[in-house]
């Protein structure tokens, strides 16, 4: 299938080929503001959480990478990152706090080229940045186009737009290959999925404006049980959820011990559709968390497509994530490896969890 980039992608491609080595590169970034390096960034510090294993995977490995968010620190520490680059542990993760106000003492120390910042989350986040003459590109979260744009742009200013055009035409060949297929499945037979953000001692979820996880659960043939909310990361409880009733629920991967115990353990919990019918699922963890967000989603999007309409979709998830590390990482995935991604163990017993199971 031949896959056409969207324009602004491809205009941001276009124009960094044209460069010659010598020449500035100017990007403008998603707070539309003009980000000029002499040359190809070569040290890259990353505030925003998914962006670590992001230029990792852009750049195809951890050499350019001087700084990143602690909780994305976690993720290489429990996911396949650190095994996959053992030196992505010694990575500093003192430039920020987890809620991404910088620490430009330290940030400064890494004499980073760029710095990489979220875009619309206030000045107070920002201006410490500029204000100590760091150059800085600011980017934004929600949908998947803002995604694919600001892996694009890392690209650029890496120098590695020879790596990005692959990733993206990925993208978008599986998003619309389970768009086609989804379009045959009836309104009637959407299941409601919640995915709860936080779920260990407080709950919270998100509303259906510009939230990643909305958009992935609509794309793959489900409804958002919590699209009405107001905002993303919203608080909850229980009384809310139950009164929701939904039939699928996707725990995060930002609290380490979440299991869906927590979810047939509780006593109001418990007596959702979801936790009746065995439809608790972690979702899994690789290069980084598959929620947000990341290179690795269009694996999150089959995974999810599988379990939500097995009689749809056919794909041979544990061969296409082999495919895709090997492309992405350069990484040969074991079987065990893909368990470990997948939380077989975890999610043993779960609904339709045993088609992602290694065929002997």
């Amino acid at each position: 299938m031949k896959t056409v980039l969207p324009l602004g992608i491809a205009s941001l491609i276009l124009a960094s080929a044209s460069i010659a080595h010598a020449d500035p590169i100017e990007i403008t970034d998603q707070a539309g503001r003009a980000v000029v390096l002499e040359e190809p960034a070569e040290r890259v510090a990353s505030i925003p959480m998914p962006m670590a294993s992001t230029l990792i995977a852009i750049d195809g490995g951890v050499e350019k990478q001087v700084g990143m968010n602690p909780v994305a620190k976690q993720a290489v520490l429990d996911g396949i990152l650190g095994k996959i680059y053992p030196e992505a542990k010694d990575i500093p993760s003192d430039i920020t706090a987890p809620n991404f106000i910088p620490n430009v003492e330290e940030l400064a120390a890494t004499n980073p080229d760029l710095v990489i910042q979220w875009a619309d989350r206030g000045n107070d986040l920002v201006d410490p940045i500029t204000n100590a003459g760091l150059t800085t590109m600011l980017i934004s979260y929600g949908t998947e186009e803002k995604a694919r744009e600001y892996m694009t742009m890392s690209a650029v200013a890496m120098g590695r737009d020879d790596r990005i055009g692959p990733l993206i035409e990925w993208r978008e060949e599986v998003a619309s290959d389970i768009a086609d297929k989804a379009a045959a499945i009836d309104e009637a037979d959407k299941p409601k999925v919640l995915y709860l953000l936080r779920a260990q001692e407080t709950l919270k979820a998100s509303g259906a404006k510009n939230n990643y996880n909305t958009w992935y659960i609509e794309l793959t043939g489900g409804k958002s049980a919590s699209a009405d909310l107001e905002a993303n990361g919203v608080t909850i409880n229980p009384e809310q959820i139950a009164a929701w009733n939904p039939d699928v629920i996707l725990l995060n991967n930002f609290e380490s011990e979440i299991s869906p115990e927590r979810i047939y353990e509780d006593p109001i919990l418990s007596l959702t559709n979801a936790a009746q019918n065995h439809k608790v699922y972690r979702m899994p963890l690789g290069g980084y968390r598959w929620d947000p967000p990341n290179t690795e989603s269009p694996l999150t999007w089959m995974w999810l497509a599988e379990l939500l309409h097995p009689d749809v979709f056919d794909y041979d998830l544990r061969a296409e994530m082999k495919d895709a590390y090997a492309k992405i990482y350069d990484y040969d995935l074991t079987e065990d490896d893909i368990d470990g991604i997948l939380w077989t163990d975890l999610n043993e017993g779960a609904a339709n969890y045993d088609q992602f199971k290694a065929q002997s």
